[in-house]
């Protein structure tokens, strides 16, 4: 039975560029309906230029909330009254909750994977993370991480426009946290290798062997990997990437982005409504 739209509904919405692919709309109105919350989630095609005032409007319907997706979580935060830590570290936000017109912004891609990574049965918490990639993705991942309580964070990237934005944000997290964290240009792989020997998770957050390009990979060889080690690659689509595959013929333990996605939602969730996704019923509907 489909949510029924009363003269009470409220509206939550996703604004971005595409947005047609999304699933958040069928996920978050399958939530709201197994409590019985009167909200309704729609996607619209919302861009940098159009965004301050789409969310103008959003304020004077007294909408609840709304997600950013590309390319509007840059642009979301100079709109924001407040912003949690990990928004405001990263300079990024996803997740908008308005409170009688005061926008409150905040990251949930990290917390995502966080999560994600618990349900694959890992705790990261005080453990060493190499982390590939410097973009947006990968920030959420590393901030996230860094505020949790992961003790060694090494970052590789290639030295291109988000390598010294991924170094403010690193001089940041040394200001709110005791993590240990570095940053190195790629191309040195041999200190990759080094990183990734002495470390107990590798976290693939680039795009690096997304389809149609699945027979790309961030790592040369299987030399890299140890048994034993914890990779962990954001990409879904394959669900099992060159990456994971060559990782797991090593002997390691691997899980892939799908679940990271399934995590931001339900973060969000818990903020614009005070109750927890439920879950199960959102993985078997929509993630099987």
């Amino acid at each position: 039975m489909s949510n029924k739209i009363t003269g009470q509904t409220r509206l939550i919405c996703l604004l971005g560029s595409p947005v047609s692919h999304s699933i958040s709309p069928a996920m978050h109105n399958e939530a709201f309906q197994h409590f019985g919350l009167d909200f309704a989630y729609m996607a619209f095609e919302t861009n940098t230029d159009t965004l301050a005032s789409t969310v103008a409007t959003l304020k004077n319907i007294n909408a609840r909330g709304f997600n950013l997706t590309m390319p509007n979580k840059t642009k979301m935060v100079e709109l924001c009254d407040h912003l949690s830590l990990a928004a405001s570290i990263s300079e990024s936000v996803n997740t908008v909750v308005n409170d009688n017109g005061v926008l409150t912004g905040y990251t949930t891609d990290g917390v995502g994977f966080i999560n994600a990574a618990k349900n694959a049965g890992f705790d990261l918490i005080g453990k060493k993370l190499v982390l590939l990639g410097a973009g947006g993705a990968s920030t959420a991942i590393m901030v996230q991480a860094a505020l949790d309580g992961v003790a060694e964070i090494t970052v590789f990237s290639r030295r291109s426009g988000s390598y010294a934005h991924a170094n403010k944000i690193i001089m940041r997290l040394k200001e709110h946290t005791t993590c240990r964290i570095q940053l190195y240009d790629y191309s040195d792989l041999s200190l990759l290798k080094d990183a990734i020997d002495a470390s107990d998770i590798l976290v693939n957050g680039t795009n690096v062997g997304m389809s149609p390009n699945c027979d790309d990979c961030v790592i040369p060889d299987e030399s890299y990997f140890h048994k034993g080690l914890i990779v962990s690659d954001i990409i879904y689509n394959p669900r099992e990437t060159k990456l994971l595959s060559m990782a797991k013929s090593c002997g390691c333990h691997t899980f892939n982005g799908m679940y990271m996605l399934l995590y931001q939602g339900a973060e969000a969730f818990k903020l614009w409504t005070g109750k927890e996704m439920p879950i199960e019923l959102i993985k078997q509907n929509f993630f099987n």
